[in-house]
């Protein structure tokens, strides 16, 4: 379907013609007629099926059409990140660019300068607001922005709101709107926690999901099974066969960035990262640096998994396994990009099976398996959607304990001997049935199991809280 089908005010149209934009995504050709008849909507579509189109077209053609303040605020539209703010508006521009339509995007991490600009620009009504929850709320708190007024309320990328702990900010923001306000919700994937807020947010929504696509053909996918003490060694191991160039490694915190950034550029490597932590300034210079070919590798949290414009990105490495098959989608789809050949490699420890077992079911193929290096030592087996246990190549394990740096096991004192030590005489007793000694020795396989469940799963970080609601650079606070 072509937008003139759909759209009627021809300064929109141009504006679309100077972009280059003919056809509608299937996301577009179902959502903007539903988004003009004034109907809630939540709507389900990976990045890259031209979601933002899909919400600001129709909200700037009925805008066009007058009716609503030119004082006030009309449109708010929620992002999770800085970027993915920056890059709406860019868009906004270009949509909106022949027609007397204002716009504002608000985040943290600006000098005064930047954050004056945001108040006069709310306090005047800017026709559509793109913020981040953090910075919005901090407006809100001083008293100046009146959001009686708006008549539409779009949460783009919802679940990566939620999982960074905004649900408390949304849903403060959301009490300032007229109850007449028309939501629309959009999210690459859709958990029961979105569907909650559904239920809380929206007025009899129509719903809309578009199917996950498939990663490019032209990426190499590949997955090492591995320890989580050998991704490392592993890494680095892959960069001497293939030194990189334009690469980007997903971790799961900001933490493990910071750490595996420091651990990467003592092998003299040309390294950024990006994470919430950083200053805004810092981290649109680091993107540039990346574009400009000054760094070779960008260390990343799921912050640059969606919305980054880069097109000869020639591998994605995960660290880690995301926590969303959707999100391993997302993550790979950053390489072999126009055309391009790219490669993408995942290490999985023996925790992460569960989740390798989804992506797979959600691919409905394999990954295929690559063999740790023989000087890591052996790596786990490999057990489809069950935790691994320490395991041989040959899935035997690794007798007496699990591998550690190099490749080295880590014995255990029980397993080395059971022999009595000194002359204690052995006490002697009645030998027992062979269905006794099979009891005890179920017992004591399933007293070992529970010591390595209880081994496992105690060392694991606790959930990350939410952010700060009064922060002003509270979209910060989080994990990601």
């Amino acid at each position: 379907m072509r937008f003139d089908e759909i759209l009627t005010n021809d300064d929109v149209l141009d504006g679309l013609w100077d972009m280059h934009f003919d056809e509608c995504t299937p996301i577009q050709e179902q959502t903007i007629p539903v988004v003009k008849e004034g109907r809630d909507l939540i709507a389900c579509a990976q990045t890259g099926t031209g979601k933002t189109a899909a919400y600001l077209l129709p909200v700037i053609d009925m805008l066009s059409e007058g009716g609503y303040p030119s004082d006030a605020i009309n449109c708010v539209v929620m992002s999770p990140t800085r970027e993915l703010a920056q890059q709406i508006d860019r868009q906004l521009q270009g949509f909106a660019y022949y027609m007397p339509v204002s716009g504002m995007a608000v985040y943290g991490g600006t000098d005064g300068y930047g954050y004056e600009q945001q108040r006069k620009s709310l306090k005047m009504g800017a026709d559509i607001v793109i913020a981040t929850p953090g910075r919005m709320l901090a407006h809100l708190s001083m008293g100046y922005v009146d959001l009686s007024k708006v008549s539409f309320f779009i949460l783009d990328e919802a679940d990566r709101m939620l999982d960074m702990g905004f649900y408390d900010d949304i849903m403060q923001i959301f009490s300032h709107l007229p109850k007449d306000a028309q939501i629309l919700m959009f999210s690459a994937t859709m958990p029961p926690k979105i569907q909650q807020m559904a239920n809380k947010i929206l007025k009899d929504p129509v719903e809309i999901k578009i199917a996950v696509s498939k990663p490019a053909e032209k990426i190499k996918q590949s997955a090492y099974i591995c320890y989580e003490t050998q991704k490392l060694p592993l890494l680095k191991s892959i960069f001497r066969e293939t030194p990189p160039q334009r690469v980007i490694i997903f971790s799961s915190s900001k933490i493990k960035v910071k750490n595996l950034a420091r651990e990467l550029r003592k092998s003299n490597l040309k390294i950024g990262e990006m994470h919430s932590d950083l200053d805004q300034n810092v981290r649109e210079n680091v993107m540039l640096d990346f574009k400009a070919g000054k760094i070779n590798v960008v260390v990343a949290t799921d912050i640059i998994s969606r919305g980054i414009d880069i097109d000869d990105i020639e591998m994605v490495i995960n660290y880690d396994v995301p926590r969303e098959a959707e999100d391993y989608v997302h993550r790979i789809g950053r390489t072999a990009r126009a055309d391009r050949d790219g490669r993408a490699v995942t290490f999985v420890s023996n925790e992460d099976f569960p989740r390798l077992a989804r992506i797979e079911k959600l691919l409905e193929k394999p990954v295929p398996r690559e063999e740790v290096p023989n000087d890591l030592g052996s790596a786990p087996e490999y057990r489809s959607g069950k935790s691994g246990r320490p395991a041989g190549r040959t899935g035997k394990g690794a007798k007496g304990g699990k591998p550690v740096h190099g490749g080295k096991v880590r014995q255990n004192p029980k397993a080395e001997s059971t022999k009595p030590k000194g002359d204690t005489p052995k006490p002697k007793t009645e030998e027992p049935s062979k269905d006794a000694a099979a009891e005890n020795a179920e017992k004591k396989n399933a007293g070992e199991k529970g010591r390595r469940h209880f081994h496992r799963h105690s060392n694991r970080r606790g959930k990350p809280q939410g952010s700060n609601a009064n922060s002003s650079t509270s979209e910060t606070d989080s994990t990601k």
